[in-house]
């Protein structure tokens, strides 16, 4: 099957090199626009009962409203959760045949909002090296000013790095002082409404505070090669709602295959119970 958006050879040259790469303008304005405005609808709904002023929260909630799996419960966020041209991108960069929906989730940075602490995604999950990527799709302009993300080029293929409690509920470790990533410094990349920024799940990644007047708001679609076996046993949502045990395949309800692309839109998983605690 073709790709609808079909990479050249340099940007996944990029991607391997580096761990992440830009697709720019992949979404158009109507589609920033339409989409947009559905997540913002899902975070709306999600966050009315908090009233609380961004200074009365933890140092993790400063550092993004989160609000997970609306592909769950709107139509029209499943549409680009399961966009067939993301998912088509997503299957080039890791050079896998069929590729699955992991998750999706709003990252909304309030006004004010703190800077994100660097770390890894894929170390949070029970899933060892299965090729994972984020794609970071913003509603807005994204700069230096309001919490554009920075990444250290190569650090995908570093090994031996800690995990990083992004929760600050223990003493920080500062990834980047680890000897290990031999002092590379982040890249920061800007981002306009339509352009899609890609990172692998192990690429060592943060964003900045935002020190603009209004909310950044984004949204992330992570996606997982399908055939690999879950590999540690402590609890992540995706899989224990599904019912994978260690050493079986992740796949089923609430994960579904997104490229190649199913004829029609995945169902709604029938249990739509909301995980505890940080998913990233």
């Amino acid at each position: 099957m073709s790709f609808p958006i079909t990479l050249d050879t340099e940007a996944v040259d990029r991607f391997r090199e580096k761990g992440f790469v830009v697709t720019p303008g992949l979404l158009t304005s109507d589609e920033i626009v339409r989409f947009g405005a559905a997540v913002d609808a899902e975070v709306a709904q999600r966050t009315a009962g908090d009233v609380r002023q961004i200074s009365e929260k933890s140092r993790y909630e400063q550092s993004f409203i989160q609000c997970m799996r609306l592909w769950e419960t709107s139509s029209v966020v499943r549409e680009l959760s399961c966009d067939a041209r993301l998912a088509g991108v997503a299957a080039q960069l890791l050079e896998e045949p069929e590729i699955l929906l992991w998750q999706d989730q709003a990252l909304y940075k309030e006004a004010g909002g703190e800077a994100t602490t660097p770390h890894q995604d894929q170390c949070f999950w029970p899933i060892g090296e299965a090729p994972l990527v984020s794609a970071w799709i913003p509603f807005v302009e994204v700069n230096a000013d309001n919490g554009a993300m920075s990444y250290v080029p190569g650090s995908h293929r570093c090994g031996g790095l800690q995990v990083v409690d992004i929760t600050h509920s223990s003493e920080p470790y500062d990834i980047l002082a680890d000897p290990a990533l031999a002092g590379v410094e982040p890249e920061v990349v800007y981002a306009q409404p339509g352009d899609v920024i890609w990172h692998h799940g192990f690429c060592v990644h943060q964003a900045t505070a935002n020190h603009s007047s209004e909310m950044r708001r984004v949204f992330t679609t992570v996606y997982l090669a399908r055939g690999y076996s879950r590999v540690k046993p402590w609890p992540v949502f995706p899989l224990d709602r599904a019912g994978v045990a260690v050493g079986e395949l992740m796949e089923g309800e609430g994960m579904p295959q997104v490229w190649p692309p199913p004829d029609d839109l995945p169902a709604v998983p029938e249990s739509r119970g909301q995980a505890t605690g940080p998913q990233h």
